[in-house]
This record gives C-alpha cells, sequence and structure tokens, in this order.
C-alpha cells in the first residue's frame, strides 16, 4: 500500500512507514513482510510517497499523522531527511533528537517509545557499516587517496561525519575530501555541522546543473580515489551527476548509494572498471544496513550487523532483490 500526504488514513494493524520518492519500486515493499515474519514482528509496511524538498507544511503533516495514530509504529525516511528534520524541529513535533539527528540535522528514523515521539538519524552507523565492508581498514595509510562525493545530502554529511571518527581511530587520513552538489546551501551546511569534528581538508564545489564540472574534478584525483555518487541521480531523478566523457582514474573505488533505479553513474564506470582497473558497488549492502538499523530502533529489538542472524537477513533479501 502507498499513500501520499493527501490519502493518509489510520492504521488498522501495526504499521510500519516508509517515506520516500517512489516507495513501490523499493525491494523493501516485498522484503519487509519476509524479514518480519523471521524476526516475528507482526506489522505491515506502507509507504509514503511525497516530492522532493516537498513543502515544510507536507512534512508536518505526515510526521504529526504518524505521532498521534495508535497503530503506526515509526518510519525510515530516505530522500526527505534533512527536509523532515528542519520542517519538524521549527514546528516542535518531536520530543526527543539523538545526538546524530541533532548534529547533522537529519531524520532517517521515526520511533515511539514510553509515550516519547523520536527522531534518529542512522546513517553514520549503516554508511559506517557499508563502508567498512568495502574499503580495507588500511586504505588511507599512505595518505595519497582523495575521497570525491558526489551530492551533499543527509547520507553525504553523515559519510563524512563517519570519516571524521574513523580517521581519529585509525589515525590513517584521506588526502582530502571534495564534495560537490547542485546549490550551495547545503554544502554551507554540511561544513558548519562538520566544523567541530574535521580532521582532514574539506573540499567543497558547488556545480549547478553541470555535470561537467564533476568531470573537472574527476581530473585531479589520484589513482585509488574513492568515488561516490550520493545525489540520488539515476533512481529519485534521471541521469549521472557525471558525463559520459568523464575522466575515471586508476585502480579507483567507486560506490554507487543506490541500488535501484536506471543507475546511470554505475553504467559508466562499469564502461570503464576493466581499462582503469576499477571495483565497484552499489548500494544493496548499504540498503540492508539501513533498513535493519531503523527496524531495530522503531521495534525496540536488538538486530546484530553482522553473523548469523544478520547472514539469513541477507540470504533472505538476496532472493527477493529487484
Amino acid at each position: 500500500m502507498i499513500f501520499t500526504v493527501d490519502t493518509l488514513k489510520s492504521a488498522k494493524k501495526r504499521t510500519f512507514y516508509f517515506i520516500g520518492v517512489t516507495t513501490g519500486k523499493s525491494a523493501i515493499m516485498n522484503l519487509f513482510p519476509k524479514w518480519a515474519e523471521f524476526l516475528e514482528l507482526d506489522a505491515e509496511i506502507v509507504g509514503i510517497d511525497m516530492k522532493i524538498h516537498d513543502s515544510p507544511e507536507n512534512y508536518v503533516r505526515i510526521a504529526e499523522f504518524l505521532k498521534n495514530d495508535e497503530h503506526s509504529l515509526g518510519a525510515l525516511v530516505t530522500t526527505h531527511k534533512i527536509d523532515m528534520y528542519l520542517a519538524c524541529q521549527k514546528a516542535g513535533i518531536f520530543d526527543y533528537f539523538d545526538k546524530y539527528a541533532a548534529m547533522l540535522e537529519e531524520i532517517s528514523c521515526i520511533s515511539k517509545l514510553d509515550g516519547r515521539y523520536e527522531g534518529h538519524a542512522k546513517d553514520p552507523i549503516s554508511a559506517g557499516l557499508a563502508f567498512e565492508a568495502l574499503v580495507p581498514a588500511d586504505y588511507f595509510a599512505d595518505g595519497d587517496k582523495e575521497v570525491f562525493i558526489l551530492g551533499a545530502g543527509g547520507s553525504s554529511v553523515a559519510l563524512c561525519f563517519y570519516l571524521m571518527q574513523r580517521i581519529a581511530e585509525l589515525g590513517q587520513s584521506p588526502k582530502k575530501i571534495i564534495v560537490s552538489n547542485r546549490s550551495s546551501g547545503r554544502l554551507e551546511s554540511l561544513l558548519r555541522m562538520l566544523k567541530r569534528h574535521q580532521k582532514v581538508s574539506i573540499e567543497t564545489v558547488c556545480v549547478g546543473d553541470d555535470p561537467e564540472k564533476n568531470d573537472q574534478i574527476m581530473k585531479s584525483l589520484s589513482a585509488g580515489a574513492i568515488i561516490i555518487n550520493a545525489t540520488g541521480k539515476g533512481k529519485d531523478s534521471p541521469g549521472s551527476p557525471l558525463t559520459d566523457n568523464a575522466p575515471w582514474p586508476k585502480d579507483a573505488l567507486v560506490w554507487e548509494f543506490n541500488y535501484r533505479g536506471e543507475l546511470d553513474f554505475l553504467r559508466q564506470a562499469q564502461a570503464n572498471q576493466a581499462v582503469c582497473r576499477m571495483t565497484l558497488d552499489d548500494g544493496w549492502l548499504y540498503f540492508i544496513h539501513g533498513w535493519t538499523r531503523v527496524i531495530a530502533e522503531v521495534f525496540h529489538i536488538s538486530i546484530p550487523s553482522n553473523g548469523p542472524i544478520f547472514d539469513d537477513l541477507c540470504r533472505i533479501a538476496r532472493g527477493l532483490r529487484n
């Protein structure tokens, strides 16, 4: 079942929501019932589709509906994480924000606990888990590799924050982090939120709607750079943040945050994979970590991030991937 802000109806049974853009196309709509059966959750999933950068009033309407509806347990929020936080923080909807939500000014998880309405940001955790599975622990030992993140939304901020923590713990740092975005406002917010935690140079570039400006950044990258598409292009909107002529560096590690859609960015990388000896990964593991961290919070259960139970959840997911 998929709702919009104008078609919301009170839940008749325990319900978990997915707030996104095209929620009906996500694998989670078929996967959650299987996971719910395995985890004995006794709940259904319902999607809520919203426009990208919807109005603050609509974010408040949805948050108030979930807060006041008896059988609505909580939600995972994607694409709208920053907009949801800003609208609801101003309106005073939530009783509590966890430290990451308050620090990064985003909500990826909505839950209820003992009468308290809570907003959480799980991306620093789920992005970190996916990053660790993709990137060797000593990858930055030589200090000569850049990280280039295309897009400055909530997932990008969360990943940058995770990288700051990783640098502090391991003492190894990329040469610098470069973040590009269509508008300057998100870049300014990113720098402001990371200022107190910054452990490495962060260079921001406003590229507008011109993918050739991202191509120019690609020219400057060293061999072994990590290149990440966090724009949503190829899933929530068509196209890629790069042109087909983008110059890919040798031995790059390329991470497409999206796991579904046209995935033009990933196809561009695949076309250059052999000649540039690149390692490619899509967002499937990130998807699994992201959903399991939120499900654990909403249903107040423990879901390990590795081991037999997590392996079983991955096995169930593999059988339903679309």
